[in-house]
């Protein structure tokens, strides 16, 4: 995993084959995408989860965490409310649709190679990676989702297990999300004062629930000179009762660590 530097032409290049890739997917035919918004609220809620909206990060100023918070409601507008119909398959960047300044998005926190630094719609990773840790605790299957390549924050308050998000990059770093059971599933976000809040609601109560747990974590130093950090995390499926039922893989983590791991823990994660 030695970081790859690439210059500035072969990366706009690059950019622009995979947005264009994109583009031909989302107009091929054969896939359904979730189109439906409905303002009523399904009956039952399968998951629901929280996150704070603005964080004291190393080296981050607060402004790109207010103007975060600004490019979230936008895209939470878009999302909330998008029913996954049996059959259909929803995909982040197509419902949001690209972040840009003439539709209100700021210039926010964006994590590029291992480094903070801000672009316009900068801070949307949160939301992707609350979806996506939501959506693991439902029926409904993720059929693309992409890890973070650079551990760039400390563990310090850290309350899910290291790789449990989705990050996302417009258009080509997309989380989709297929619904293959046979019931419909809405998904249901909105911003409080203090944290970004979702749900994921279906017509029908849930027949199981979820835990999320971490095997074979480690930290390890890298022959290029760094330190690796690995593990992989399965989904616990219990019954409304409590008995265990299974266990499912759901992911590896492979990322590089931007920090010296055996420094004392800092005040501020991700």
């Amino acid at each position: 995993m030695k970081p790859v530097h690439r210059g500035r032409l072969r990366l706009a290049l690059g950019i622009c084959y995979y947005r264009l890739k994109r583009y031909i997917e989302w107009s091929w035919p054969g896939k359904r995408y979730a189109r439906t918004k409905r303002k009523q609220l399904l009956e039952h809620v399968h998951f629901r989860h929280q996150t704070p909206l603005l964080r004291r990060l190393q080296n981050v100023e607060m402004w790109m965490q207010h103007n975060k918070v600004h490019n979230l409601r936008l895209a939470v507008r878009q999302l909330d409310g998008v029913v996954i119909l049996p059959g259909e398959t929803l995909s982040y960047w197509k419902q949001i649709g690209k972040p840009t300044r003439r539709k209100g998005y700021l210039p926010g926190m964006v994590l590029s190679h291992g480094c903070v630094t801000s672009g316009v719609g900068g801070g949307l990773c949160q939301l992707s990676n609350l979806v996506y840790w939501m959506t693991l605790h439902t029926p409904l299957t993720v059929t693309e989702r992409h890890r973070h390549s650079y551990d760039v924050f400390p563990d310090a308050n850290r309350t899910q297990p290291f790789g449990s998000g989705a990050t996302c990059f417009f258009n080509y770093l997309d989380l989709q999300i297929k619904n293959e059971t046979k019931q419909e599933y809405q998904l249901h976000l909105y911003l409080t004062d203090t944290h970004l809040v979702g749900e994921w609601r279906s017509a029908m109560p849930a027949t199981r629930r979820y835990a999320i747990t971490e095997k074979d974590h480690v930290l390890q130093p890298a022959i290029w000179g760094g330190y690796e950090r690995r593990n992989r995390l399965y989904r616990q499926v219990y019954s409304l009762e409590g008995e265990w039922l299974q266990e499912e893989w759901v992911t590896d983590n492979q990322a590089m660590l931007m920090y010296e791991p055996l420094l004392p823990p800092q005040s501020a994660t991700v």
